[in-house]
């Protein structure tokens, strides 16, 4: 039998901390659990001094800001940057700033979906989302102002360890990746596209740009700032892209099969909304083997990595063992 949605969490955990495949060098188990925990709990850190509360007449944008920013979750995106910064031998440090601001902008970006001319939810992360509980205008604006404060995160931390040049690049690179090229163009082909029949082609194109471009520049700029040669990049990026729409993949899959109390969110929405789905044109079984095998692409493109990349290695089993 299947776990049902609400076991995913900690057997895909489980799992990802398993030792290696045999046929590769034995290694020390790697604790993903422990390794997810400490991360997360550095960038709640560095979250909470980025959008500080405010006073006077911003303090109710501060308190809307810092509702969504501060409400937990896994942390992916900004663990992935500091995980490929790690991978190519670079310190977390340096990294730090993207990492923040990656997060502010998927923030953003999920105030702005739930809101009622997008996808109209009413929870998010197990509460009731931003605009329930501050009202649409200052929702719009706190998504807003946390798209803008992330570029200024990002283009402080070259103050820090981290190269000014490169981070000129990682800006300019995150921009497209969240803007009209990246993933607010894969929001509006979804939002173009509800009702209408879609191939498989066409669904990762728009997955690429909505969900897989952030994962793209998230481990791109975190090795680009841990030092990278051009060689590591575009085997990350080749990570990247697998794992992004492998994470889609799953997400298609937990909506359809999981519950809101389970997922701390709205569930079925996709199939009401007459979106196309990975389930919807493959199935279940033809959507599981598919993230299978772009986990198995993930691992393939960082092979020539060593223990440095045991992180970027066991999150993409994570991602997918979640659902499994």
């Amino acid at each position: 039998m299947r776990k049902n949605p609400g076991q995913f969490f900690s057997a895909a955990v489980e799992r990802a901390s398993a030792p290696a495949a045999s046929g590769q060098e034995k290694r020390d188990v790697f604790d993903l659990h422990s390794y997810l925990k400490e991360r997360a709990q550095i960038i709640e850190r560095a979250l909470a001094q980025s959008v500080e509360e405010g006073a006077g007449a911003a303090a109710r944008l501060h308190e809307a800001m810092r509702y969504s920013l501060l409400a937990g979750g896994k942390r992916l995106r900004p663990v992935l940057v500091l995980a490929s910064c790690e991978a190519v031998g670079g310190k977390v440090d340096a990294a730090m700033g993207l990492a923040c601001a990656v997060e502010m902008i998927h923030t953003y970006s999920l105030i702005h979906d739930d809101l009622p001319c997008m996808d109209d939810d009413d929870m998010r992360r197990g509460r009731p989302t931003n605009h329930k509980v501050y009202g649409e205008a200052i929702a719009t604006l706190a998504g807003d102002a946390l798209l803008t404060d992330a570029f200024k995160v990002l283009a402080r931390s070259a103050h820090n360890s981290a190269p000014p040049a490169l981070v000129l690049e990682t800006i300019a690179e995150l921009a497209w990746a969240a803007g009209s090229a990246g993933m607010v163009a894969g929001q509006v082909i979804d939002l173009l596209g509800e009702g209408k029949s879609k191939t498989v082609e066409e669904l990762e194109e728009l997955h690429g740009k909505k969900t897989g471009a952030l994962f793209l520049a998230s481990v791109r700029g975190g090795a680009r700032l841990g030092g990278a040669n051009e060689a590591q990049i575009e085997s990350l990026d080749a990570y990247a892209r697998s794992l992004g729409l492998a994470f889609q993949v799953v997400d298609d899959l937990l909506d359809v099969q999981g519950t809101p109390e389970q997922m701390g969110k709205r569930t079925q929405k996709d199939v009401e909304r007459g979106k196309a789905t990975y389930p919807a044109i493959l199935g279940i079984e033809r959507s599981l083997d598919l993230a299978r095998e772009l986990e198995t692409r993930a691992h393939r493109a960082i092979a020539g990595f060593g223990d440095s990349a045991d992180a970027l290695r066991h999150i993409a089993t994570f991602v997918v063992e979640r659902k499994l």
